[in-house]
């Protein structure tokens, strides 16, 4: 069978690329056009769009870039026609793939969502419309499912994907010697999870990973922000984790200067293996940096009038998803304004040193697995739940 798949951000592309291995498990003949990015098209699917191409961040960013969103919806519109797909499948990016979404109901296409747009947080009225042109829903939230409820949609909760790819890619390096760039090696002992101090590293600096986002509209606002505070800890090795489709001058302008500080690209899961704290851009990252256990402070920085956009329509109490599935505060944010120096100081010191914020941290962590470990593995429910539904229709 056909499948077009189409995701517009780094974590949709990982997303994407494991339900692509489960697809071709259960479909042997399944042919994959997708927009995406490289693990979508290593995994097999043939890429149309990079995504590098399609992330505007931001109210203001959006009416911009109105033009190329405008031709981007156009032209996919037309390559998906061309392609003839028995469904069309969805990850997040709700600003363009709920347009596309309605369109393809009107052409009469099968079309699954898999990863629900965060109509919790804004917007609830837009329930409305996947009611009318999503055949299925497939969350990865826990949360979701009630959300839903209430509005008398029945979704299916498929458990959430990076657990599976998180415990996956442990277990691969299991007491294995980590090097990340240069001539640094770090063995890690996995049977000492979560990170409690720095001695279990061969490495005998602190280790801080600065994780700044996967657009360079986002790294710039926080990643000077982030590298302000390593002054601050001489005796720690800032490490910043680099995008894999942002080019490294585009780093380096900002790194020069700053002595304890150096970069890895495409090297985010072996980064968090050694890491001993994290700052961290609101996101994927922060559940991922949770499900490494490593201690984090979310950092969230955008344009004036975005920021203040946002704050009058946003309803959740959290931006990060630890904090919005645990339903309460587990890790610190910092967002516009308090994102500064002098207050990720603050907050990294507690990270760093204080021996029972960390113990706190461990458990609400585990916590927190033990909650999105529920629904099992999620790439493999969704591709199972699709073909199913697909072969019934």
């Amino acid at each position: 069978m056909k499948y077009y798949i189409i995701a517009g951000e780094a974590s949709g592309d990982l997303h994407g690329s494991n339900l692509i291995k489960e697809i071709q498990k259960l479909d042997r003949d399944s042919s994959i056009r997708c927009w995406g990015g490289d693990h979508m098209r290593d995994a097999g699917g043939e890429l149309v769009k990079h995504y590098r191409d399609l992330a505007f961040m931001g109210f203001v960013e959006v009416i911009r870039n109105l033009r190329t969103i405008l031709r981007n919806l156009r032209f996919c519109k037309t390559d998906i026609l061309q392609f003839r797909p028995v469904a069309l499948i969805l990850i997040d990016y709700p600003g363009f793939n709920i347009r596309i979404a309605q369109w393809a109901k009107e052409q009469g296409l099968k079309v699954i969502y898999y990863v629900s747009p965060q109509v919790w947080a804004w917007q609830e009225s837009r329930v409305k419309i996947l009611k009318k042109c999503v055949d299925r829903m497939l969350v990865i939230l826990p949360f979701e499912k009630d959300f839903y409820k209430k509005w008398n949609y029945e979704v299916e909760y498929v458990g959430h994907p990076l657990v599976q790819v998180v415990e996956e890619f442990l277990s691969s390096r299991q007491s294995a010697p980590i090097a990340i760039g240069g001539n640094q090696q770090s063995t890690v002992d996995h049977n000492t999870k979560p990170n409690t101090n720095a001695d279990k590293y061969q490495n005998s600096k602190p280790i801080v990973a600065l994780l700044p986002g996967s657009r360079k509209q986002e790294i710039a606002k926080k990643l000077p922000v982030m590298l302000g505070t390593s002054k601050y800890f001489p005796g720690c090795e800032f490490i910043v984790g680099k995008a894999p489709a942002i080019e490294e001058s585009f780093y380096e302008n900002y790194i020069q200067g700053y002595p304890n500080v150096r970069g890895v690209r495409s090297m985010t899961y072996e980064l968090l293996m050694i890491a001993d704290a994290a700052l961290v851009t609101s996101g994927t990252a922060t559940l991922e940096t949770a499900l490494f256990a490593v201690p984090e402070v979310v950092c969230y920085k955008g344009s004036t009038i975005s920021y203040q956009i946002a704050r009058r329509v946003i309803k959740v109490p959290f931006i990060s998803l630890v904090n919005l599935i645990m339903n309460r505060e587990v890790v610190k944010e910092l967002i516009q304004d308090d994102l500064t120096e002098s207050n990720l100081h603050k907050e990294l010191d507690q990270l760093l040193n204080n021996t029972a914020r960390r113990t706190q941290l461990a458990k609400d962590y585990q916590e927190l697995k033990n909650i999105l470990s529920e629904g099992g593995h999620a790439s493999s429910n969704a591709a199972k739940i699709i073909i199913d539904f697909l072969g019934k229709s």
